[in-house]
């Protein structure tokens, strides 16, 4: 599944507590998250639990890395030797 958003993604500056950004920081790693993804989650979890999260919003980037090929161009196996 491809991303199809045609918006760029909006970069802001923010300015954190140093022990706030440690914070955060350790808890995204713990979910495999860099930090600006885990502030990403949380406000858009903030946002959906207040009603305040827009329709149009394209959904959250899934975690990892994106994979390499798509099931329709991934090569079929081969047969076992016998």
């Amino acid at each position: 599944m491809t991303n199809e958003n045609p918006r760029p993604r909006k970069q802001v500056l923010l300015r954190l507590d140093p022990a706030v950004y440690d914070a955060l920081a350790r808890w995204a790693s713990d979910e495999l998250r860099s930090a600006n993804a885990q502030i990403e989650f949380l406000l858009r979890r903030a946002l959906a639990e207040s009603g305040r999260l827009p329709g149009g919003a394209a959904p959250i980037r899934r975690r990892g890395r994106p994979p390499k090929a798509t099931p329709d161009s991934a090569p079929e196996p081969e047969p076992p030797a016998g």
